[in-house]
């Protein structure tokens, strides 16, 4: 099974992202600014869907998804280029399609934590950028 076939989160949680009011969180237990964010969420009562995108990586089909609702044209500003695995890829000069296939074949790359909402993305860092998506008038 190829990367890019195992994360099809699930239909529901596809159909969260594509148009539902529920956040889908790409969560990793171990990143503080992940459990910020659930924080933030729990404390407003928000019931959020937690993927861990290291145990289901995401395909390019949903990195491309998510990259529009981000509203970005470039999908390194989903990646965490200071990571020595970035470097180890030769990924500085690689074509957005590179970019995109490393991301989804190397889930550690991903910055985090992502926060969709709708058709709407935000990457939570600071984690508080997770009210943009809930409270849209908190700017």
């Amino acid at each position: 099974m190829t990367n890019s076939d195992r994360f099809n989160i699930d239909d529901e949680l596809n159909a969260k992202m594509a148009g539902g009011i529920e956040p889908v969180v790409w969560f990793n237990p171990a990143c503080s600014k992940c459990r910020t964010t659930q924080s933030i969420l729990a404390e407003r009562g928000v019931d959020a869907s937690y993927v861990d995108y290291q145990l289901e990586p995401p395909s390019v089909a949903d990195l491309q998804r998510v990259q529009a609702m981000l509203g970005a044209t470039n999908p390194r500003v989903m990646a965490r280029t200071g990571e020595v695995l970035w470097g180890e890829l030769e990924l500085d000069d690689a074509t957005d399609e590179e970019v995109l296939e490393a991301l989804a074949a190397n889930p550690s790359l991903i910055e985090r934590p992502i926060v969709v909402v709708g058709d709407k993305a935000v990457i939570a860092r600071p984690p508080d950028r997770v009210l943009e998506l809930i409270e849209p008038s908190a700017d």
